[in-house]
């Protein structure tokens, strides 16, 4: 399997801990690079209010298979819980899209490090997303 980061995340948090727990609780923006080469995958984008946006946790750990949350004392499994510490440290999160200049797509609700490779975006629908 091999993944290819399509972009990188400019946010205003620079290290773990600076990010809020979920990226919907902020309102923090953060800007979405598309890398030159996947430029045509943004044709249409502006329709979309929000977006699914996939990234990769690159300063988390690989190791980690319990750990506790924010919310309380418990020990949880990672599978059970949103921790970024996780054999595969792939994140998301529900991003409302406010503005789009050419490749770069300026979000709110992004709970991504600065730096952060992104993987993927998907226009959100609450039709399908939400259950």
């Amino acid at each position: 399997m091999e993944l290819v980061p399509v972009g990188v995340i400019h946010s205003p948090y620079r290290v773990p801990g600076e990010a809020p727990h979920q990226g919907r609780f902020s309102d923090q923006t953060a800007e979405l690079e598309i890398y030159p080469q996947f430029m045509e995958g943004l044709k249409d984008v502006e329709h979309a209010t929000h977006l699914i946006v996939l990234y990769w946790c690159h300063l988390a750990r690989r190791d980690t298979l319990q750990t506790r949350t924010p919310f309380g004392p418990e020990i949880r499994g990672v599978f059970a819980c949103r921790s970024p510490s996780r054999p595969n440290p792939i994140a998301f999160c529900v991003a409302e899209l406010l503005e789009v200049k050419e490749n770069r797509l300026l979000v709110r609700g992004v709970d991504a490090l600065d730096g952060s490779p992104l993987i993927d975006i998907k226009p959100y629908s609450s039709d399908v997303d939400s259950v």
